[in-house]
């Protein structure tokens, strides 16, 4: 059985939950009118929504004027392959909840991929630093296995904005800078997080700090981003 419940928000957009994905209280959902309409670009959803049948289909992402417009639906990441970076680079977006926690019984977060290889296939490889609308952010990577950097549900840290209330905006610039010997997380301008190459990168984790670059999005999340960029260090 399964119970479809339709949400108000900007694109009045109606959606279906499925038992047994994610906590029995904060489960998938498919997105009406899902897929991708952006030109030149792509994406994949987590190998665990995959698992239960769910496609890139039941998210989505548009464009609203110069924002990438997200809904989902399955966690997922997407990516144009012109985006690539190399060397010593930093990658940034703006990311807007226009409505904090309207598709979800709990935070989830949203942000930046970096050192993306193979991507669409089953044994891709990238890192994000991602942030929540409470003031916390995670690290973590894909190699191909997920790989923790800051622990299961992150850390909070106050360069990190909170929403004032459920339904109410919230708005976090996120970077993450490959700088020599180090990768770095910087949030509304503080760098949050800083590793070692040799942390991320190698065995079981990132095939290359260099790759495709792009955004990131938990499952049951809507957010705007503009900005997203990429410059040498």
């Amino acid at each position: 059985m399964r119970w479809i419940y339709v949400f108000s928000f900007a694109a009045s957009i109606a959606v279906t939950f499925l038992p047994g994905l994610h906590a029995q209280d904060d489960p998938s959902r498919v997105v009406s009118g899902g897929g991708i309409s952006v030109p030149q670009w792509t994406g994949k959803i987590d190998a665990s929504e995959e698992r239960y049948g769910r496609t890139l289909s039941d998210a989505k992402l548009s464009k609203q004027g110069d924002a990438f417009h997200v809904v989902t639906g399955p966690a997922v990441a997407y990516w144009s392959a012109a985006n690539k970076a190399a060397g010593d680079y930093t990658v940034k977006a703006t990311f807007t909840e226009p409505k904090y926690m309207n598709l979800n019984s709990h935070p989830h977060p949203y942000g930046v991929f970096i050192a993306g290889n193979d991507m669409g296939t089953a044994g891709q490889s990238y890192l994000y630093c991602a942030a929540y609308g409470n003031g916390r952010f995670i690290v973590r990577g894909f190699g191909p296995g997920p790989f923790q950097m800051n622990g299961f549900q992150g850390e909070a840290n106050p360069a990190v904005h909170k929403a004032s209330a459920m339904g109410q905006p919230v708005t976090q610039e996120i970077a993450l800078s490959v700088k020599g010997d180090k990768v770095e997380c910087a949030i509304n301008g503080t760098v949050v997080a800083s590793y070692a190459k040799s942390a991320v990168a190698g065995a079981g984790k990132l095939k290359s700090t260099d790759g495709m670059y792009g955004i990131r999005f938990a499952h049951n999340t809507e957010v705007n981003v503009t900005g997203l960029s990429v410059s040498k260090n």
